[in-house]
């Protein structure tokens, strides 16, 4: 009966234990000033997959920067049933495929859809699609953010700053 006991014991305490999260820092630097800082987080397990959707993140969220000060922001707190939530990741390179059709396994829209202009009245949101990769603002597109859409956006377990300053910039893995 004891050794049921602590044999019962044992496993709620690993069932009640924490699930570990992959966890990652990234920065996005555009054009005209703006820049965005975000987190990336999603189940320890889920690491060895080919690519991590918005149906596998457990944790996201982005601040805008026009100028190194912060105008907006999104996170999945913020999410509703209209929201644009569309995102891939590839956990083997730690890179957000950019440069595809939106919305497609090359696209990236986080609170922001294809044409850029749905991230709400006080929103912030990031897209990058086959045009360019841009920020919306106060339900916004702004164009003078765009750069080329097929410019790598990396993560990296680093700290990041809005200037998007550091090593992982240049290509160099954490």
């Amino acid at each position: 009966m004891i050794r049921q006991g602590a044999l019962l014991a044992g496993v709620c305490a690993c069932l009640a234990a924490p699930v570990q999260a992959a966890r990652f820092n990234f920065c996005w630097a555009g054009a005209g000033g703006y820049t965005m800082t975000g987190v990336i987080g999603f189940p320890d397990d889920l690491l060895s997959k080919p690519v991590i959707t918005e149906a596998d993140v457990t944790e996201f969220r982005i601040t805008g920067y026009l100028s190194g000060v912060a105008i907006g922001g999104w996170s999945l707190a913020e999410r509703s049933r209209d929201t644009t939530w569309h995102l891939r990741f590839d956990p083997a390179t730690l890179t957000f495929p950019t440069g595809g059709s939106f919305p497609g396994e090359q696209s990236q829209g986080w609170n922001a859809d294809g044409d850029v202009e749905d991230c709400g009245r006080d929103g912030f949101g990031f897209n990058s699609g086959n045009y360019a990769q841009d920020v919306c603002w106060k339900g916004v597109w702004i164009e003078q953010s765009s750069i080329d859409p097929a410019t790598p956006l990396r993560a990296t377990t680093q700290a990041v700053t809005p200037e998007c300053r550091g090593a992982y910039l240049l290509g160099k893995r954490p």
